[in-house]
């Protein structure tokens, strides 16, 4: 009899330091990650890059690049449609395979605090295209007001202009983005300006002549 009653307190003295011991289940847990989110922009739409929608053309070799907001910010290297990828710094390449439009999540990191964030990437058929006008008259102190322009090429998409060398621009003379050309020149002569036009990531460069007089 005496040796079940010290059985009973031995079990009891047990139980009585088995609480602290374990977690109770309505404690909460703390779940460790290895990666974190960067800080919430205040921009409440949260957007990590100046632009997040990309026109390509199948078929067509890609190079562009994801311009982050932020500065020394990396990407996770990965595929983002069929037959592009992009690097750690940010380089779309590639060739599009595919026809469509791709939504893919990219990965922004900031050391090791990461932020997911969704491009698109249109990708257009092959359709050709050739600009309208490479020749703009002009008169020395009276403003020209022209257009590059391309004829063909996919609907709704806007072709991009890029001056390859801007020492051959005549002084006064400028030619956007956009392909305008203006200004006002300030000497005659003739020029030739290199001018790089991409349609859908369908580039080609060609040579846009200045006459003045």
């Amino acid at each position: 009899m005496m040796r079940q009653r010290w059985l009973f307190l031995v079990a009891g003295l047990a139980l009585c330091a088995l609480p602290p011991a374990v977690p109770s289940l309505t404690t909460p847990l703390a779940y460790m990650a290895r990666e974190t989110l960067i800080d919430p922009p205040a921009d409440p739409a949260g957007e990590r890059l100046v632009e997040g929608t990309f026109y390509l053309t199948q078929g067509i070799s890609v190079s562009q690049w994801l311009l982050p907001v932020a500065k020394g910010v990396t990407f996770r290297a990965g595929y983002v449609a069929v037959g592009v990828r992009i690097d750690a710094g940010g380089h779309l390449t590639g060739t599009p395979s595919r026809v469509g439009t791709f939504i893919a999540p990219v990965r922004i990191c900031a050391g090791e605090s990461c932020e997911e964030q969704l491009i698109t990437l249109v990708v257009f058929g092959n359709v050709p295209w050739e600009p309208r006008a490479l020749t703009f008259p002009g008169r020395v102190g009276a403003t020209i007001n022209g257009e590059i322009g391309v004829n063909g090429g996919p609907q709704g998409v806007t072709p991009t202009f890029t001056v390859t060398d801007h020492a051959k621009l005549p002084g006064g003379v400028s030619i956007g983005p956009d392909g305008h050309v203006g200004g006002v020149p300030e000497a005659a002569g003739i020029s030739e300006v290199p001018v790089r036009i991409c349609v859908a990531g369908n580039c080609a460069g060609v040579v846009v002549r200045l006459i003045i007089i």
